[in-house]
């Protein structure tokens, strides 16, 4: 999946917490919300927490798709509220190959 098109992908995908997002798509949209923040908080302070806002609910959704693939539920995105331990763990299972292809393997 190109970047555009992962983008694309996930703001169709507003707030659905069904289905699965690959790798590809997921991680896409994440440098499209990081490159925004860094981009938009030079220009503006406001312009900053509207972008932030905006794509607020589009990065849950992606994030618990993502988790969807991976085999988990996507309440796993709350293990990231834990100091430090928290957030590396959770880019560990957005960072995992998809569980069909676990699966397969084992």
């Amino acid at each position: 999946m190109t970047f555009q098109d992962s983008i694309k992908v996930c703001f169709n995908k507003y707030v659905d917490f069904s289905g699965r997002a690959s790798r590809s798509e997921y991680w896409w949209f994440a440098l499209f919300v990081v490159l925004g923040c860094i981009v938009t908080s030079m220009v503006n302070h406001w312009l900053y927490y509207l972008f932030a806002l905006g794509t607020l609910l589009p990065q849950l959704a992606a994030a618990s798709r993502r988790l969807h693939d991976t085999g988990r539920s996507g309440w796993w995105q709350l293990i990231g509220l834990i100091p430090l331990i928290g957030f590396i763990v959770l880019i560990v299972f957005l960072a995992q190959e998809s569980g069909e292809a676990t699966e397969s393997t084992a």
